[in-house]
């Protein structure tokens, strides 16, 4: 039977986006982040739900049935990877302390002015400030020398630099390695070492998807080093639970404090519009010693991220 033009077309157009998708999913599948545009696209792996609707509405239009089988097959592997990735089991000692912990990308330091009053109102323990250039680094040693006596920072412009703020007294580590700073320490809260690192590594820009994926590494490596003592690991991580540099984070012991309080696919970049489509790059990551009580992600005016704030309690092991 000779297929009509009309339906020609919306088999050839349910074929492209079936095909597009299915690189992407397959990629998830076998965990790996591919090559671009691979790494780019899995940082929306949600909104591809809606381009393989698109392809089952044109494969049913024009009677494609293989096309029909393969759209709803892509679909239900979507689906299945939209649950939350990690371990879910919470530490079963005793409460040692609670802490409030922020984290935020202030984009070239423009977001600084804004995120003042939000340290102000919220009052967390642990602050975490990536892209906090000369001036914004100036601004929040200032204003809050006597909060926050505690910090470790790398001095540097643009985005390269970056600054940890702490109620609690820091010993400085020497952090990880990379493009931008990620500085680290260790913090004494109430008598427990805590080990504090922030998470800055290059975006997966299409020439830089390779040093992207080594600086994941190093974070890995550091999260793997230490699995006796308690970590936070916070900060913009350039990726999502679909990246499978990412997962190996993961796969170390931590837990992505958002998921624990429930928020594991709430947006924060870009922050515009991320009320109605968006990626969460941003993470506070714990180890098993953590409990994760809420979480929060709070626009910045001035930054392209929005700010995430969580409360955690630190246990005992047991």
């Amino acid at each position: 039977m000779t297929r009509r033009p009309g339906h020609r077309l919306g088999a050839w157009s349910a074929g492209l986006l079936l095909a597009g998708v299915g690189v992407v999913a397959g990629c998830r599948a076998a965990d790996t982040d591919g090559v671009t545009p691979v790494p780019q696209l899995l940082a929306f792996l949600p909104w591809l739900l809606v381009p393989t609707g698109v392809a089952l509405l044109c494969a049913l239009l024009a009677r494609w049935w293989p096309g029909l089988v393969c759209g709803v097959a892509v679909l239900g592997l979507l689906a299945w990877y939209l649950e939350p990735y990690g371990r879910t089991a919470e530490p079963d000692g005793p409460p040692l302390a609670t802490l409030r912990v922020l984290t935020s990308n202030v984009e070239f330091g423009h977001g600084t002015p804004a995120l003042v009053p939000r340290i102000r109102g919220l009052r967390p323990d642990i602050v975490f400030v990536e892209e906090c250039e000369y001036t914004c680094q100036a601004t929040l040693e200032t204003d809050f020398a006597t909060a926050y006596p505690y910090r470790q920072a790398v001095r540097a412009a643009g985005s390269h630099g970056s600054l940890i703020l702490s109620r609690h007294p820091l010993r400085p580590t020497a952090g990880v390695a990379g493009t931008m700073g990620m500085p680290g320490a260790v913090a004494d809260v109430r008598g427990h070492a805590v080990r504090l690192q922030l998470a800055h590594p290059m975006p997966p820009l299409p020439d830089q998807v390779g040093l992207w994926r080594r600086e994941l590494g190093r974070l890995r490596a550091f999260a793997a080093a230490g699995p006796r003592t308690p970590t936070i690991l916070a900060g913009d991580f350039n990726a999502t639970q679909d990246h499978a540099a990412f997962r190996r984070i993961l796969d170390t012991g931590l837990t992505d404090a958002a998921r624990l309080a429930g928020h594991d696919r709430a947006a924060s970049w870009p922050a515009r519009t991320a009320s109605v489509i968006g990626t969460q790059i941003d993470h506070v990551l714990l180890s098993a010693d953590f409990t994760a009580t809420g979480a929060r992600f709070l626009r910045v005016s001035g930054s392209d991220h929005r700010a995430l704030v969580v409360d955690v309690t630190l246990h005992q092991r047991g």
